[in-house]
């Protein structure tokens, strides 16, 4: 029980986050709905915050990102080894974002724990013009 209680600590077994969302591709200004699938790992684990940030990362010469929203999420939940748990996500797109052709979105969602490795995952939406269609 020790021995997997510090490899947790170090990553190995710990929880994960995993963020579905209803669909990949929106319009500025839309609602992205979707839920944080949390699994348990070897061990429980106390849960402190989910951060998720929209990163848009532009290529070129360069890579360069830019962080254009976060979110934040406090909870003290315990997290039960081997348990699945949903927490609900909602974020609202800004109207002012501009679908780029050399850029691209992702959300990138952290899982932050009292003790422990943070457990992250990156998922890609794209973003198009107001009058294209789906």
């Amino acid at each position: 029980m020790i021995l997997r209680k510090y490899m947790a600590l170090v990553g190995i077994g710990s929880a994960k986050i995993d963020l579905i969302l209803e669909k990949d591709i929106y319009r500025p200004g839309e609602l992205v709905k979707g839920n944080f699938l949390v699994k348990g790992g070897t061990i429980e684990q106390q849960l402190k915050r989910i951060d998720c940030d929209l990163v848009k990362t532009c290529e070129g010469d360069k890579t360069e990102e830019e962080i254009i929203d976060s979110v934040t999420i406090f909870t003290s939940k315990l997290i039960e080894s081997d348990a699945t748990n949903q927490v609900p996500f909602t974020f609202r797109l800004p109207k002012t974002m501009q679908p780029a052709i050399s850029a691209s979105y992702r959300f990138q969602s952290l899982l932050a724990f009292k003790q422990g490795v943070e457990s992250l995952d990156h998922d890609v939406i794209q973003v198009i013009a107001v009058n294209d269609s789906v």
